[in-house]
C-alpha cells in the first residue's frame, strides 16, 4: 500500500521528479535484487566506450560511508560498495560514482566532470526523484515478475504494474538456446505495453582467475576433484550450475546478499577448503564478492588463501543483440 500510494504521488507530480538534458538510462528490477544488473551494467558500458564519456551512479549498497563520492584508488568497497569498485578495478576509462540521493548525486557529476556524456543509473528503478529517459528493467527468467509476490511473501518491491514505466524489459539468465516457443510464452506472460520492448540476454563465463595474481588464469576446460565455492550473492544457482560441470564435488558456503567478510568468516573459509582431501582443488568466488576481500582490515588475512574469481559477463541472443545496441546508441546519440 505504501509503495503504491507513493507511484501515485509520483504519477500525479505530488512528488518532485527531475530530467536531466543529457542521456541517463536507469537500470534496475521489481526484486529485491538477483537479476543481474551488474553485468548488464557492464554491457552497457562496453556498448557506449570509449566515445560517449560513460559515467555509473551508483547507491553503494553495503558501504559504511555517507553521501557523494567519486570512486578513486583511494576508495574500497566498503566506502563505495562491491558493484562500483568493481566498475572502477574493469574500466579505467569512465567515471565511478556513488550517491544515495541520485538527483544529487547527477548534479555533482554534473559540475565536476565535464566530459559527462551518458549516465548509468544501477538499481535505480524505484528511484523516481529522477526520471530517466531510457529505463530497463530486468526480470530473472527463473523467477518472472509476473510470478512473484509483495515483500515478505516474495522478493517484489512494489507491485506488477510498476512495470509499466520501464521503456526496455530484459529477461535474465536465459538458457543459451532459446527457442521460438519459450520466446513467444515469456511474451505472452510479461504483457509488454505498446511502448515496450522486449530482449532476453543470456550468462556468459570467463577464465577463473587468480585475486591476487591477474596474469593466473585456468584453463576453461579444467577439471578438479574439488571446489569449494563461497558467495555472498542473491542467487548462486547460476554459477553452482557452471561449476558442477568442472568437478566432482562442489562445496557451498553461502552468505547473504551483500554480505561484509570477516577474519572469522576467512578462518572458516580456510578450513572447509583444507578440509577437502584433494591437492587437485580450487576456492572461488564471485567477482562481486572478491571486491570485498580487498578492504584494508581484510586482505591480510584474505591473500593467504589461494582465492580465485569466475568473471561474468552477458550477452543477448542473436535475435536480439543488434536490436537492442541500435536502440541503446541510437537514444544516446540522439540526446
Amino acid at each position: 500500500m505504501l509503495t503504491s500510494i507513493r507511484n501515485l504521488l509520483f504519477d500525479w507530480k505530488l512528488l518532485p521528479s527531475e530530467k536531466f538534458d543529457f542521456p541517463v538510462i536507469s537500470v534496475g528490477n521489481l526484486s529485491a535484487g538477483g537479476t543481474g544488473k551488474t553485468p548488464h551494467i557492464e554491457y552497457l558500458i562496453r556498448l557506449l566506450m570509449p566515445d560517449s564519456g560513460v559515467c555509473t551512479l551508483s547507491r553503494g549498497y553495503g558501504r559504511k560511508s555517507k553521501g557523494f563520492i567519486a570512486a578513486s584508488e583511494n576508495e574500497n568497497a566498503s566506502t563505495i560498495g562491491d558493484e562500483p569498485m568493481q566498475y572502477f578495478r574493469k574500466f579505467k576509462n569512465i567515471g565511478v560514482y556513488v550517491d544515495e540521493n541520485r538527483r544529487r548525486g547527477i548534479k555533482n557529476i554534473l559540475k565536476m566532470n565535464d566530459q559527462a556524456g551518458v549516465l548509468l543509473l544501477d538499481d535505480a528503478f524505484q528511484h523516481r526523484s529522477v526520471q530517466p529517459g531510457l529505463s530497463i528493467l530486468l526480470s530473472d527468467y527463473h523467477r518472472l515478475y509476473t510470478h512473484d509476490y509483495l515483500l515478505p511473501a516474495g522478493l517484489l518491491r512494489e507491485r506488477i504494474n510498476g512495470a509499466s514505466r520501464a521503456d526496455i524489459i530484459i529477461v535474465t539468465k536465459t538458457p543459451t538456446t532459446l527457442s521460438p516457443i519459450v520466446r513467444r510464452q515469456l511474451i505472452s506472460e510479461l504483457r509488454p505495453k505498446a511502448h515496450q520492448k522486449i530482449y532476453f540476454s543470456y550468462i556468459k563465463y570467463g577464465v577463473v582467475t587468480s585475486l591476487w595474481k591477474e596474469t593466473c588464469k585456468n584453463k576453461q576446460d579444467h577439471r578438479y576433484s574439488a571446489i569449494l565455492l563461497f558467495a555472498g550473492i542473491a542467487n548462486t544457482y547460476p554459477i553452482e550450475d557452471h561449476l558442477r560441470k568442472q568437478t566432482q564435488e562442489l562445496v557451498v558456503i553461502r552468505f547473504p546478499d551483500h554480505h561484509r567478510y570477516t577474519s572469522e568468516d576467512m578462518n572458516r573459509i580456510k578450513r572447509n577448503f583444507d578440509d577437502l582431501y584433494t591437492r587437485n582443488k580450487l576456492l572461488v568466488t564471485t567477482e562481486k564478492d572478491a571486491m570485498r576481500l580487498l578492504q584494508p582490515d581484510l586482505i591480510k588475512i584474505a591473500e593467504k588463501l589461494p582465492v580465485f574469481y569466475l568473471p561474468i559477463e552477458v550477452d543477448l541472443h542473436k535475435e536480439d543483440k543488434q536490436q537492442f545496441d541500435e536502440q541503446i546508441l541510437k537514444y544516446v546519440s540522439k540526446n
